[in-house]
């Protein structure tokens, strides 16, 4: 019988509580499980793996030189920016991500965040829970404004799986869905795309679904925030180094923009300097889009079968894109 490769997951807390099994993973190799694992220990628990799993940890060209048997890295993930790629092509090594797993969770999430904010059922029923309701004199107490998403402009900064999902539940709405994309020749459901200053003067909420690159780092900024209505909602559920916090906090203080709320920093996780920590009608959720239970499932099912497929000497998802495979 053929020996089964050497595994090491190095940070599995990040994607089970116990709650999703990793099975469908450890079984296809000897596997090696770490809850969590420092960026200065990730050299030491690979050791002469064959094939590591991480989400969040850092594999850089030192990590690479110190695991000569490293020759797969899979991701729990979509995004590979912890990954040194080059090192990777240099080492003949695979990386292999999970594209779109997440789809429908971060466009469910991207609108419980939206519903928050203009129809504050949380804080009815907070106010309920603690009496306030109780032998009131009418029959209804609307004494927190709400208001209504038909009609309103909803701006979708980035245009693929997460984008077009949440245009498509923003129509249902009765919203109208404007986008700016770096790919507009890809938008073919009719939504009408636009330059970012105009998305950001015309939209009453803007919704962040793009990649974080070098070209678009910190593009919420200063001089775009003045760019948007005073009462627009700002929303990103994608990368937090799309915006300059430091920034958006000034603004939300000011009255700039009416409010944001996000599910991604620039630091994760948060740290008690963070600018937005504390700042006014800001409201943020610890990188959760991604997390329903029956999402993490499908995750881990594509992990599984990424692994399956590289030990089969047929690799998918592979994110290197100067080896050829």
């Amino acid at each position: 019988m053929e020996k089964k490769i050497k595994l090491t997951i190095l940070d599995s807390e990040t994607v089970t509580k116990g709650d999703v099994s990793l099975d469908g993973i450890t079984a296809l190799a000897d596997s090696k499980v770490l809850g969590f694992t420092p960026n200065d220990e990730v050299a030491s628990a690979i050791g002469d793996a064959d094939a590591v799993i991480c989400n969040k940890c850092l594999i850089t060209e030192e990590v690479f030189a110190a695991c000569p048997n490293l020759k797969y890295v899979g991701l729990f993930a979509t995004g590979y920016n912890n990954i040194d790629l080059d090192a990777a092509d240099r080492r003949g090594a695979v990386v292999c991500n999970v594209p779109a797993y997440s789809t429908y969770a971060v466009a469910q999430h991207t609108f419980a965040l939206m519903l928050d904010y203009y129809s504050r059922a949380a804080e009815y029923q907070q106010d309920t829970a603690e009496g306030g309701w109780i032998d009131y004199k009418l029959f209804s107490r609307f004494y927190i404004p709400t208001s209504e998403l038909y009609g309103r402009t909803l701006g979708i900064v980035g245009y693929g799986d997460i984008g077009s999902r949440v245009g498509e539940i923003g129509r249902a709405f009765g919203m109208k869905v404007i986008t700016h994309t770096r790919t507009p020749a890809r938008v073919t459901d009719g939504t009408e795309t636009v330059s970012l200053e105009e998305l950001l003067s015309r939209s009453d909420v803007v919704s962040l679904h793009c990649p974080l690159t070098a070209d678009n780092e910190k593009m919420i900024n200063a001089d775009t925030l003045r760019l948007m209505k005073p009462e627009a909602l700002l929303i990103n559920t994608a990368r937090g180094g799309l915006i300059d916090e430091a920034a958006l906090a000034e603004a939300l203080d000011e009255g700039v923009i009416a409010a944001a709320k996000l599910d991604a920093l620039t630091l994760e996780p948060m740290r008690a300097d963070c600018p937005l920590y504390g700042a006014k009608n800001c409201g943020i959720t610890p990188h959760i889009a991604w997390a329903p239970i029956e999402t993490r499932v499908r995750l881990l099912r594509e992990v599984a079968e990424n692994l399956r497929a590289w030990i089969d000497g047929t690799p998918r998802n592979v994110v290197n894109m100067k080896r050829k495979v």
